[in-house]
């Protein structure tokens, strides 16, 4: 069966990714394109639908990203939303001006015609709006499918051709019906069956690798992380001992997760493959010593790795391929537009200056972090890995404020350990987002039995969110906060405090450095 596809336009919105996503929990497949790409292109892609984003810009400036008018002419549905929807409009014929009342955040939305994109969608709903333009007059042949109080055309469609656009956010959960729209969109509108399963990736993948790869010799860097390890059982299933896994083990991990790693993917594991560990503990801590900034600590566990993994490298000698855990949210950060840095990553983007390979296999490249969670079950690696807490690649090097030592790294280890354990026996671990421990670089004065200590402070963060993009701060209960704090400052040597993180993102980050 031929794989169907809507495509999305990027015109800058900071949630190009979560409509892709969106698109593909409807199990149909969707790739985020940059608005600059060719007619031709989209053309041999074939979509069975378009989607244009939003975007910070107006679309009546010359300087903002337009698209040619002939994309309406392919006789492919297409969905406008925010930016979109005005970009839609202007090229058509409509009118777009600056709002009256700009509006931002939750917003009643009324539905004023029958529309396929709002069917089964009450007629009265919540929106989530964010914009300062707006549509004041619809192109010809559009029919205004609803309002809101500040925004007479929320959305606009003409049906006969197939041309579909809101002003508000369809894809961010705020939208309280918007995935009941986006349903609508692929199946009622564009006519998609959603034949996007995992286990046809997975079944897919492990035959394309196998035949790409023949004879040749395999590469991995394997972190221990979910993507890297998906990304190395597929090589195994393809090519078994012809694939090469070295896991480098800088001492910054969490709580016996080094062993944990070995023990799936070692000597007595269950996949079929040749594993490396290196013990590089203290040569990480010598590093590192007296290294107090975060981005310079960053770059030098990344350069560290590096320089390790090419020492390996050279010992197994000449590869042909070498794979790395890239995940889509990679592919698009990276490619499609320019984005403030914010913390430099920490994946394995030196090593092909520094390895001697013919070429780069990526088998996620197309997978967000969900569907690489589904295709590591499918592939039947265990569910503790699959679903363990993301961690950051320069590990607890992020999680200590100020210099790292072995000593802030065992208490730190001790501490997120006895933390993670509570969670999981309150039974709140599903639910969130993220949680750990972190080292702050704070020492206060506390007292213990008889004695005065002048100690550390821990600082706890945990966060609900669905998509990592914004979170929230999970409101533990107090019972539990407190149980965690007993113990962390009963059990944990060089602790007498702990503190609770209730930062959002934004304005904090979800770690915190």
């Amino acid at each position: 069966m031929e794989k169907e596809i809507v495509i999305v336009l990027d015109f800058g919105g900071q949630y190009n990714q979560l409509i892709a996503r969106r698109v593909r929990e409807c199990n149909v497949y969707c790739e985020v394109k940059p608005h600059t790409i060719d007619l031709e292109q989209i053309k041999a892609i074939n979509p069975k639908g378009i989607i244009f984003t939003g975007g910070p810009n107006s679309v009546y400036l010359d300087t903002s990203p337009h698209y040619s008018k002939e994309i309406f002419g392919l006789g492919i549905p297409i969905l406008g939303i925010c930016y979109g929807s005005q970009l839609m409009a202007h090229l058509l014929g409509g009118e777009v001006q600056t709002a009256p009342v700009s509006e931002y955040g939750h917003t009643e939305l009324e539905i004023d015609a029958e529309d396929p994109l709002f069917k089964g969608v009450s007629a009265k709903s919540v929106c989530w709006m964010s914009h300062t333009d707006y549509i004041a007059k619809a192109p010809e042949g559009f029919q205004v499918s609803a309002h809101t109080q500040a925004c007479p055309v929320a959305a606009m469609s003409n049906p006969k051709q197939k041309f579909y656009a809101v002003q508000f956010h369809p894809e961010v959960v705020h939208t309280k019906e918007g995935m009941k729209m986006i349903q609508n969109f692929v199946y009622q509108v564009c006519g998609c069956t959603g034949n996007w399963r995992m286990e046809s990736f997975v079944e897919t993948t492990i035959r394309q690798l196998r035949s790409k790869i023949g004879t040749g010799k395999v590469l991995c860097a394997l972190s221990g992380g979910v993507d890297s390890s998906v990304a190395a059982v597929l090589l195994s299933k393809a090519v078994g001992r012809q694939l090469t896994c070295v896991f480098v083990d800088h001492g910054l991990l969490r709580k016996n997760e080094g062993d944990e790693v070995e023990e799936v993917f070692g000597p007595n594991g269950n996949y079929e493959l040749s594993f490396v560990r290196v013990n590089a503990q203290q040569r990480y801590y010598n590093r590192l010593k007296g290294v107090t900034e975060p981005e310079e600590k960053r770059k030098i566990i990344g350069e560290e790795f590096i320089r390790i993994f090419e020492e390996e490298a050279k010992k197994i000698g000449a590869v042909d391929f070498l794979v790395q855990g890239t995940i889509y949210p990679d592919v698009i950060e990276s490619g499609l537009g320019k984005s403030a840095v914010i913390k430099s990553h920490h994946n394995v983007g030196g090593l092909p200056d520094v390895v001697d390979f013919k070429e780069i296999i990526e088998p996620l490249r197309m997978l967000f972090k969900d569907e690489v969670r589904k295709a590591g079950l499918e592939l039947g690696i265990p569910r503790h890995l699959v679903f363990r807490q993301p961690f950051p690649g320069p590990g607890l090097g992020v999680r200590i404020v100020g210099e790292v030592t072995e000593e802030k790294v065992r208490i730190v280890q001790e501490a997120d350990y006895i933390y993670r354990e509570e969670i999981a026996k309150a039974g709140l671990d599903k639910g969130m987002g993220q949680y750990f421990a972190a080292l702050t670089n704070m020492r206060s004065v506390g007292v213990m039995g008889d004695f005065r200590t002048y100690e550390y402070a821990i600082a706890l963060r945990a966060v609900d969110t669905s998509d990592f993009m914004t979170a929230e701060a999970s409101q533990i209960p107090w019972e539990v906060l407190s149980k965690i704090t007993n113990r962390i400052v009963n059990e944990v040597k060089g602790v007498n405090r702990v503190l609770y993180d209730c930062t959002g993102k934004p304005p904090g980050t979800i770690e915190f450095e």
